[in-house]
């Protein structure tokens, strides 16, 4: 009877990249009305940390030498749905910032 000895090799697996959670996100903020007047621009790509919230965004946009004409707590819209500061932003959303309406 031979005696045979029967190795295993582990291997690693190449990291997934594609189940790997990203660690930032892009995001369109866009402005109407006198929000983009006073920006100077109707919109502004953002890169966020991952798990942002619309409240993020708009302390982002507010960094900048105009964004004090930005309130706060904005009215906003996450990929056109009406939206609440603390909501999860994903990579790729479009939220809208909107100043208040008045009509008559």
């Amino acid at each position: 009877m031979c005696n045979q000895g029967i190795y295993f090799v582990a291997m690693q697996a190449p990291e997934d990249r594609a189940t790997a959670a990203p660690t930032t996100i892009s995001v369109t903020c866009r402005f109407f009305a006198r929000y983009a007047e006073a920006l100077g621009r109707e919109e502004q790509q953002l890169e966020l940390a991952a798990g942002a919230t619309v409240a993020d965004a708009v302390r982002e946009v507010r960094r900048g030498a105009a964004g004090a004409v930005l309130p706060e707590r904005p009215l906003a819209a996450v990929n056109r749905e009406h939206s609440t500061p603390d909501r999860t932003l994903r990579d790729g959303d479009e939220v809208a910032l909107l100043p208040p309406l008045a009509g008559g």
